[in-house]
């Protein structure tokens, strides 16, 4: 739609021209219980006040709604026909001070942008919730949709008798009939403003704090979810993480949190994590499980509090200017919600699962086509959205750790309390957060910020050793390269770790240590001359810096042998994490690393390491393995996995990882006989819980292979008949291997946008299962002669789920690139965002064949 798709130049040119001083928005929701037509639309009232730089100048104001009722520009009436075009309200002969009042309808949400609309299957109640980032606050109220144009909101929400309401700001007094009034805001952005309404389930607590100056500090609490999810809320762990950032934050901040209140909200068909609207963050209302799950769950969701709860001082409090500078909120939340997790609660090793999982998610994304500087350029909405990836999160608090290494932690912190002091509600560019830096540190940050912000790429790094005679080390350097496409040498602070065995029965441990700053192609590490012969030798021990890792051969050599033996969690992270980059790019046959999985993973001890193994050897059978021994393979993990599941102790986390891994690799006539035993309750694993959540992770795996049917997902839906248990069901159906239910499953996604967001998600999860190419071949031309379509006529979110997740990755073949090439090479004009999607899973394909060529050229297997 023309106008929705606001640019850099256009924000910029607003920015410079207006300055907001107040928001008043009022929102009447009562018509979200209505049925049909009724319950599509509701009305919005705002009425915006801001100064205009040069009187006489014209703008516009965002909104995107059905229709609009009357709009009113200094006390003048304008034509909503002439003024309004579906996206922006046309706005001319600005005075110096302006009031601008706007009447809409604007339309509930399917899709999880905007003013989104449940309705529970469970029990019929109906919830709704605000999700705006980067720009959907339009689609609920107008406004100013850009970062820079920050002001005080007030919300009044008209809502249903009984129903919980929520906004950024604590409601003032009792509602009357239905109407709630919440307290004016500080300056914020509008993609953070949020309302959260329904009959949710709440719980309430308070945080209190003295500070050295005897000033006390109280923040109300609440935790709230559906009702049907209030018998699985563990508030009291949301609460206890909840306070033990709030302490850790203002310990190391001083500022302290400027918001008031502090609700958590966990909400329905949810597309991201979590979103760190002051005063009411939203999440996924999947941290709320219904069934068993293992530690690195819990450890997960502590980390989404903290890093959202960062965002109240980096993003909220002080924002960046446009999205270019996205990094300048999430990287550092990403890193402080690290730093914070293993600082102030009880997942101490949460480094290791930053290591592993975080940066794994850095290391993908930088190898892509589309990588970029972590500070980014982004010249419209559409590259804002892409945008939010491994890259602006995971490499940019990575490189923050980096820095750390570099300049201290106390001048590191320090240089952010200043930033929020002298720039508290405003907005920022990189060069703002350098500045405070360089004074804390007494560092020119200025070329340590062009090689790790201002350029892509990751670098690798290779230990190269020789020894003299009596087998000790004459010389150790660390070498770096980069690829040829992004060529930049970094500098680096690592540390070089030498390992080995006290005696031929012993654990892998380190007897030695250097750290040292890596730069130029070749270093060398002087304080490591002389020593005994290493077993090992690890680069970047402890994680210090961002870069691929490699071995020497005879640290490769050990590893094969006895990586099972290396003691050290971290250490051993980093090699299981090595080894899978090895894997990926084509250096390591598919083969070995599944061999390493089958021998090793079962002495792994960090459950997130563990489950992070489980998805990548998953990958490495279904896309590295060569075609011609992917049944094989298949097999052998399968029964190694098995096996490692009969071992593990009952009722541990590491029985129910296991347990999840065999599901999804069972294939076999007699694997498929357990899981259909466990499902109907005639064969047990001691120990494992077959709770709800696990009956439906089993049904998959037997409706892919055709042992269940409609019949028996039914049944399993009428035990289960919640919002969970129905997308369960949804994927589930579209599992089964039916060219008939291929079709239909495509037709609700790709041709008809009857489903919401969670259940396009879900089919897209069904559809596309291994072991299925036959039947999804067909897909492979209609994919291509969609997507433009899907782009056109859908929201982004929805565009973005589709094209991503109905890719044909299925098809690991050169007939599937040539493809892709063929779409990009025929569509120069296609949206960029567009492209840059299909660019990047056509990468994905891509470097699947050259792993497949990798592990074929290793030759047949005894």
């Amino acid at each position: 739609m023309p106008g929705e798709n606001l640019s850099r130049d256009e924000a910029r040119e607003r920015g410079r021209l207006l300055s907001v001083d107040a928001y008043d928005v009022a929102l009447d929701v009562r018509s979200a219980v209505a049925s049909g037509a009724d319950a599509e639309t509701f009305r919005s009232r705002t009425t915006l006040r801001f100064r205009c730089a040069e009187p006489g100048a014209s703008t516009f104001a965002d909104l995107l709604a059905p229709s609009v009722t009357s709009v009113t520009l200094n006390g003048r009436e304008l034509d909503p026909a002439a003024v309004f075009d579906g996206t922006r309200i046309a706005l001319d002969s600005l005075a110096a001070e302006n009031t601008l009042v706007v009447d809409a309808q604007c339309a509930y949400s399917r899709t999880g942008e905007g003013l989104h609309r449940f309705v529970d299957p469970e029990d019929g109640e109906v919830y709704l919730y605000t999700q705006y980032e980067p720009a959907d606050s339009r689609r609920v109220f107008a406004n100013f949709e850009q970062p820079d144009l920050k002001a005080p909101f007030t919300f009044e929400v008209t809502a249903p008798e009984g129903w919980r309401v929520l906004s950024n700001g604590a409601q003032e007094g009792e509602a009357e009939g239905g109407r709630h009034r919440f307290a004016v805001t500080r300056p914020i952005s509008t993609y953070i403003t949020a309302v959260v309404a329904g009959p949710y389930h709440y719980v309430s607590d308070t945080y209190r704090r003295t500070f050295e100056d005897g000033t006390e500090l109280e923040i109300p609490l609440g935790a709230l979810c559906r009702k049907g999810l209030a018998k699985h809320f563990d508030a009291d762990d949301v609460f206890t993480v909840t306070k033990q950032g709030l302490d850790f934050f203002h310990d190391h901040f001083d500022f302290p949190y400027p918001f008031g209140k502090y609700d958590s909200a966990f909400v329905p068909e949810y597309n991201l994590g979590a979103m760190e609207n002051p005063g009411c963050v939203t999440f996924r209302e999947e941290y709320i499980f219904r069934g068993k799950v293992t530690e690195a769950s819990y450890e997960g969701r502590a980390n989404v509090i903290l890093h959202e709860m960062a965002h109240m001082w980096f993003g909220d409090l002080v924002t960046m200017q446009w999205w270019d500078d996205l990094w300048l909120k999430e990287s550092y939340a990403d890193f402080m919600g690290a730093f914070a997790l293993v600082g102030a609660t009880r997942f101490t090793n949460g480094w290791i699962t930053f290591a592993n999982r975080r940066k794994s998610w850095a290391y993908r994304a930088d190898q892509l086509p589309s990588t970029h500087p972590v500070t980014a350029d982004i010249r419209d909405l559409e590259d804002a959205k892409l945008n939010f990836d491994g890259i602006t999160y995971a490499k940019g608090a990575a490189v923050l750790k980096q820095l750390v290494a570099y300049v201290g932690q106390d001048a590191f912190l320090e240089g952010a309390r200043r930033y929020f002091k002298r720039h508290a509600y405003g907005n920022t560019r990189l060069t703002d957060l350098l500045a405070v830096l360089e004074e804390t540190s007494g560092r020119d940050l200025a070329a340590w910020s062009r090689d790790w912000l201002e350029t892509a790429g990751v670098n690798s790094l290779t230990p190269q050793v020789t020894y003299d005679a009596q087998d000790r080390i004459t010389e150790l350097s660390v070498l770096q390269e980069a690829a040829p496409s992004h060529p930049q040498l970094r500098p680096h602070r690592v540390a070089v770790g030498l390992y080995r065995r006290q005696d031929a029965d012993s654990a892998l441990v380190r007897y030695a240590r250097a750290e040292v700053d890596v730069s130029g192609p070749r270093t060398t590490v002087p304080e490591l001359a002389g020593l005994e012969r290493p077993e090992l030798v690890l680069v970047n021990d402890e994680d210090l810096t961002y870069a691929k890792i490699r071995f020497d051969e005879g640290s490769l050599a050990t590893l094969r042998a006895r990586l099972g033996d290396l003691a050290d969690p971290m250490a051993r992270a980093l090699c299981w994490a090595a080894l899978w980059g090895l894997t990926r790019d084509g250096l390591m046959p598919a083969r070995d690393y599944l061999d390493l999985v089958r021998r090793f993973a079962g002495r792994e001890t960090d459950i997130g390491v563990l489950q992070s193994l489980h998805g990548q050897a998953q990958t490495a059978l279904e896309q590295y393995s060569a075609p011609a021994d992917q049944e094989r393979a298949a097999r052998e993990l399968a029964e190694g996995t098995l096996h490692e599941l009969r071992l593990a102790p009952p009722g541990s986390d590491h029985q129910l990882a296991w347990a999840r891994h065999f599901i999804a690799l069972a294939a076999s006539p007699a694997d498929l006989q357990l899981l259909q035993g466990l499902l109907e309750g005639t064969a047990k694993i001691d120990g494992l819980d077959m709770d709800q959540e696990l009956r439906w992770t089993v049904l998959e795996p037997l409706a892919a292979h055709g042992v269940a049917d409609e019949t028996v997902i039914a049944a399993e839906l009428a035990r289960d008949n919640t919002a969970s248990g129905r997308r369960h069901q949804v994927r589930c159906l579209a599992a089964r291997p039916s060219a008939e239910v291929k079709a239909q499953a495509w037709a609700q996604v790709v041709e008809s946008d009857v489903l919401s967001n969670a259940l396009v998600e879900a089919t897209i999860a069904g559809f596309a299962q291994f072991g299925q190419r036959e039947l999804l071949a067909p897909y492979l031309p209609r994919y291509f002669a969609a997507i433009e379509g899907v782009w056109r006529e859908r929201s982004i979110e929805i565009a973005m789920e589709v094209v991503r997740g109905l890719f044909p990755s299925w098809l690991v073949e050169q007939a599937t690139l040539e493809a892709a090439d063929g779409w990009l090479d025929g569509h120069p004009q296609a949206a960029p965002a567009l492209r840059r999607l299909v660019l990047e899973k056509r990468d994905d394909l891509a470097r699947a064949l050259r792993a497949q060529a990798c592990d074929e050229a290793a030759g047949p297997r005894p």
